[in-house]
């Protein structure tokens, strides 16, 4: 098998999950549909908001596929995105896969989305882009990890983009280029680490202790990134930075 390319045949639709706010305050699912790798499930809401869980429903991702997600948020209407799992690319076998969110979030709306670690492991080619319309008045607060391979392994290449703005102006503009692995193992760059993780508040700055790793965006939000050779204690520190900045 080795030196086989393979191709994903099946179309990739987009994963959809819309909210709405109705006059008296309740909240309306407009639409769950489910795509090729992910289907979303309601689960027990919480009084003041939708709790929805995306469930992975095929392997993935592998050479070809393209995972592509879009969330929409009403005005006034509160989100919550649980993922049960992470997803991994696997060895690509000479070809690529991308992975693309859009989200657009209404005056007043919020979006909670806890994500669970992205491994690309090694022989992965992936691109992965998220891209955020914020209303005045909107929030989000976003958790994300990028996993370099798996244990003992180097970890594919990876190339994650990011683009937020906020009431018509750009709030973040990120290019993480780790596509060559000579490259962002360099002093300076990742070096040893292997695990980025982050927890990004879009929206709204929280108040609070503050964190040595803490950066200002350029307008309200604020970002902790870390970086580590195991993921773990990243895990950990990420955690307790996502309690204090949800309850905020």
């Amino acid at each position: 098998m080795t030196g086989v390319t393979t191709t994903a045949t099946e179309p990739a639709d987009p994963t959809v999950v819309a909210v709405e706010r109705d006059p008296t305050g309740r909240h309306l699912v407009r639409d769950l549909s489910p795509g090729a790798f992910l289907a979303p499930r309601p689960l027990v809401p919480a009084p003041d908001r939708v709790r929805i869980a995306l469930v992975g429903t095929r392997a993935g991702l592998l050479a070809g596929d393209e995972l592509r997600l879009r969330v929409s948020v009403g005005p006034g209407a509160r989100l919550e995105l649980v993922e049960p799992s992470g997803l991994v690319a696997y060895h690509h076998r000479g070809g690529a896969s991308t992975w693309r969110a859009r989200v657009d979030i209404a005056e007043g709306g919020e979006l909670h989305w806890d994500g669970k670690p992205f491994v690309v492991c090694d022989g992965a080619r992936v691109v992965r882009s998220m891209d955020v319309v914020l209303a005045a008045g909107a929030r989000m607060l976003w958790r994300d990890t990028l996993v370099l391979g798996r244990s003992g392994e180097r970890g594919g290449s990876v190339r994650a983009t990011t683009r937020v703005t906020y009431d018509g102006r750009e709030l973040l503009v990120e290019d993480l280029d780790l596509t060559d692995p000579e490259v962002r193992e360099l002093p300076g760059v990742l070096g040893p680490h292997r695990i980025i993780g982050a927890v990004t508040s879009l929206g709204s700055a929280p108040a609070g202790p503050s964190h040595p790793y803490r950066t200002e965006l350029a307008g309200p939000g604020a970002q902790v990134r870390l970086l580590d050779t195991v993921a773990p204690a990243v895990e950990a520190e990420l955690t307790a930075v996502w309690d204090d900045w949800a309850a905020a």
